[in-house]
């Protein structure tokens, strides 16, 4: 991830993203840098436009969210069935470890 967000960050600040500007930013952060991945992520990036992969990014991210917000509600009814039936569990174990201490 860290080498996406360099290469974000050179973007935000108008700059090239290059190997070299990618590894300064990760040098200057501490990350030991692998050079095969700098070179994988330049070379994945030429001819994409950033501004529109993001926008679209964020529109795919949000309808799911969405989508998986009616589901949710309908969703809880079924969790509270699961929670009685585990609490009946744990009474049964309970009187089980109480039957084992009194006989």
């Amino acid at each position: 991830m860290e080498y996406i967000y360099s290469a974000l960050v050179l973007h935000a600040a108008g700059k090239e993203i290059t190997d070299n500007s990618i590894e300064a930013i990760l040098g200057a952060a501490g990350v030991a840098v692998e050079p095969s991945r700098v070179k994988a992520l330049t070379a994945s990036l030429e001819g994409v436009d950033i501004e529109e992969a993001i926008a679209s990014a964020a529109l795919v991210s949000a309808s799911p969210a969405a989508a998986a917000a009616a589901p949710t509600a309908e969703a809880a009814p079924a969790a509270d069935e699961e929670e009685e039936e585990e609490e009946e569990v744990s009474e049964e174990e309970a009187a089980a470890g109480l039957s084992a201490l009194f006989g």
